[in-house]
């Protein structure tokens, strides 16, 4: 799927993110927590009906230390990360794993049987090859049952700021990344009804007396990331 053989240096993965990183005066958990924080506040605005999400894929998951923080915020959930890269796979299952409750396989493994609840998907797709785009979401659309959902995080390329911290990481030069439309059609167009769209993280660390501001701009399109949720 066309993604940077650096993913493959696992031990390595932490230090370039951070270098990037760096610009923003956070570090990664600081981005992980605020998506699953606002993911998991957003969701039950999407039905009528309480919502429980009991089977979760994180697609693209590298050395899971998402994925494991993911099981914090959705406790009765089962996780599934998956990847292209063998070494990051190894790395997750021996340093991230969780009493059974996450497992990871090599994306060639993993066999899509319309049995998740939840597809979550930070930063990967400004990674795969645009004309490789479209089977990686039907992936996705298979894995998932009937009603299940798609949050599909992106780097936001409209955000100045954005464009800085992707310059400094090596694993992100090459990437090609998405504008909030052109995700939006390519969830649409591989058969996913979109429900909606925010943006997250205007404010570095020193601004961050504003950061209770955030909460009222997530419609505003020009925070650092943003993300689709769609429905299958």
């Amino acid at each position: 799927m066309g993604t940077n053989k650096l993913f493959d240096k696992s031990l390595e993965y932490d230090q370039m993110l951070n270098k990037g990183l760096a610009l923003s005066g956070e570090d990664k958990f600081y981005f992980i927590h605020g998506r699953f924080k606002d993911l998991k506040n957003n969701i039950p605005a999407t039905s009528t009906a309480s919502v429980t999400l009991k089977k979760i894929l994180d697609f693209g998951c590298g050395i899971g230390d998402s994925t494991k923080i993911l099981l914090e915020y959705f406790k009765e959930a089962e996780i599934v990360g998956i990847d292209t890269s063998v070494n990051a796979i190894a790395f997750a299952n021996e340093n991230n794993s969780d009493g059974g409750k996450i497992k990871y396989f090599c994306i060639d493994e993993f066999k899509p049987d319309e049995s998740f609840d939840l597809c979550f998907v930070n930063g990967v797709f400004h990674h795969i090859k645009p004309d490789d785009r479209s089977a990686a979401v039907k992936l996705i659309y298979n894995a998932l049952k009937g009603g299940g959902l798609f949050s599909f995080f992106e780097n936001n390329p409209n955000n100045p700021g954005t464009k800085l911290v992707m310059r400094k990481i090596d694993f992100d030069k090459e990437a090609i990344t998405l504008t909030p439309n052109e995700s939006r059609k390519l969830l649409s167009k591989n058969g996913f009804s979109i429900i909606s769209t925010r943006f997250l993280f205007y404010f570095p660390r020193y601004l961050s007396v504003l950061r209770f501001l955030e909460k009222l701009f997530t419609k505003i399109p020009l925070g650092a990331q943003y993300y689709v949720l769609g429905r299958k």
